[in-house]
């Protein structure tokens, strides 16, 4: 019987500081447990020399593979260039910062051995985070779970494994505007999780300050959800109801000649004002994502491939 091949798939951004011993620790344990295996590196346009690093990892190391992007196209795009590109019978996700430890890859390939096929990494205990990173990211995976229309697991990134039928359908979606761990849970099958201890940042600063981390909350609220358009719709009948009574209580007044003058409209059409304006922008967003799919350009271009057949694409 084939063995089957386990493909790490690992985004790296300016990692220099951590590309070796992310290698060197992956490595390990892949090959203390006897895993037959391919690294698949992504360069996604690093302005360090971080793919000086993979160049010479992969040529000690022919079972490390690396695409390198001419730009900077973001992690969700690295990830999805990573997963394109991977052979393996299952493919793993595992960012470079080795937050989250490499040696739980083991136990991930159990649980898929025993049939499922998407072992997902989910965190009990989040190291070395400052209290107001800890706010947020709790706030963010239940928010998201309360305004998606798919069933998200709590306080799960994009670290996984997914069978090979998993990424064949993951592949086959071409949205460019991507939240991974959301298309995931989209396609089904059957998925559990693995609980796990988040470590402190290896080396270097996190690719995921707050900036990005509202940037990829919106991506899975407005791919996975229509709520924002079904809460202007609802917005919209409650003020046509109030402009409705405010317009009565006007004729209502100016028949009686009791009040000519009603103090505080002007902040009302303010306000008024500003939520159009709001509704306008959610509005906006979708339209934007419409056009920004059918310009049809691809997600990414590849400035190099290393020890990658050309055929696998």
């Amino acid at each position: 019987m084939k063995e089957k091949l386990i493909s790490l798939v690992i985004p790296m951004y300016c990692e220099k500081d951590v590309a070796r011993e992310c290698y060197k620790r992956v490595k390990k344990v892949m090959t203390d447990n006897a895993i037959h295996h391919e690294i698949v590196f992504i360069n996604d346009g690093s302005s360090d020399n971080t793919i000086d690093i993979l160049e010479e990892i992969a040529t000690e190391d022919q079972q490390v593979k690396v695409i390198s992007f001419a730009r900077n196209f973001g992690h969700q795009i690295a990830v999805t260039a990573g997963i394109a590109k991977a052979k393996g019978d299952a493919v793993v996700v595992i960012d470079a910062d080795l937050q989250d430890p490499p040696e739980v890859i083991p136990d991930m390939i159990a649980l898929w051995q025993q049939g499922y096929h998407v072992v997902y990494g989910q965190r009990k205990k989040r190291k070395g985070e400052t209290w107001f990173k800890l706010a947020t990211a709790k706030f963010f995976y239940r928010f998201l779970k309360q305004m998606t229309e798919v069933e998200m697991p709590l306080d799960t990134g994009d670290f996984r494994l997914m069978d090979r039928k998993v990424v064949d359908v993951f592949n086959d979606m071409p949205e460019k505007n991507r939240f991974i761990r959301g298309m995931v849970s989209w396609v089904g099958f059957k998925q559990t999780a693995l609980l796990y201890e988040r470590e402190e940042r290896f080396a270097g600063e996190t690719k995921y300050p707050l900036k990005k981390m509202l940037k990829l909350a919106s991506d899975g609220i407005l791919s996975f959800s229509f709520k924002p358009v079904k809460w202007i719709e609802g917005t919209g009948v409650v003020l046509l109801v109030v402009g409705f009574l405010m317009m009565l209580f006007s004729l209502v007044t100016w028949i009686n000649g009791t009040v000519t003058d009603v103090p505080g409209w002007l902040w009302v059409v303010v306000l008024l004002s500003g939520v159009h304006l709001l509704a306008l922008g959610i509005v906006g967003e979708y339209i934007v994502r419409i056009y920004d799919e059918s310009r049809g350009r691809p997600l990414y271009t590849v400035e190099k491939e290393i020890n990658m057949e050309s055929d696998n694409r």
